[in-house]
């Protein structure tokens, strides 16, 4: 029998949150999540969504220009089926980003697929979700972020950094503009020489989904 997934849209977009950050990109969108941050802008997700067969997605994101895909969420390891996607977009020849919360195991994602990991600071309300465990299966083609709403996030994203030095292709910290001002979080950065990214949320500055 087909695997399914539980998923709230498929689309075309820019990507907006990581290295591949202005690049066409296919996002699937699944269903459901274990954490329930202050900050989330996407709490349409958190319901069932529509169950999809693999083979339906996979018919689905042909139509699209496009050899990159994104599996968000929700979040996408809350799925018990998402290695069925993994394999399907693989063999289909996709690029694979995963963005996933890091409060679940990310040890039985294959290594061709590129994990772009958050690590919740203390402003989200999850500051102890992120799965210590998670830090020994980043590749260094893998990515961390960290979403700040305040000093306090930002502290505690320094101190996370020196603490276990992550092995990582890079490492974001992403202001909650609403709360934050991102020419504020620069300064910070600037005055500490922090080796880590300021990174914003493009596919909203344009106008995109």
């Amino acid at each position: 029998m087909e695997k399914h997934l539980n998923v709230t849209d498929i689309f075309y977009s820019l990507q907006g949150e990581s290295t591949y950050s202005g690049y066409p990109c296919i996002f699937i969108r699944l269903s459901e999540c274990n954490l329930r941050c202050s900050y989330c802008d996407t709490q349409y997700a958190f319901g069932k969504g529509k169950s999809r067969a693999i083979s339906s997605i996979l018919e689905q994101i042909k139509k699209y220009p496009c050899s990159l895909t994104e599996i968000t969420g929700g979040e996408p390891l809350f799925q018990e089926d998402i290695d069925a996607l993994f394999e399907a977009l693989h063999n289909a020849k996709y690029d694979i980003l995963l963005e996933t919360n890091g409060s679940i195991s990310i040890n039985n994602v294959p290594d061709y697929v590129i994990k772009i990991v958050d690590v919740k600071t203390p402003g989200s309300g999850m500051e102890n979700s992120f799965l210590l465990a998670n830090l020994q299966f980043l590749n260094t083609q893998d990515e961390l972020k960290f979403v700040i709403t305040d000093k306090v996030d930002y502290k505690f994203a320094l101190s996370f950094i020196k603490q276990h030095n992550p092995s990582v292709k890079t490492i974001h910290f992403s202001p909650v503009t609403e709360v934050l001002n991102a020419s504020e979080l620069s300064k910070w950065m600037l005055e500490d020489g922090v080796k880590a990214k300021l990174t914003l949320q493009l596919h909203k500055i344009i106008g995109l989904e």
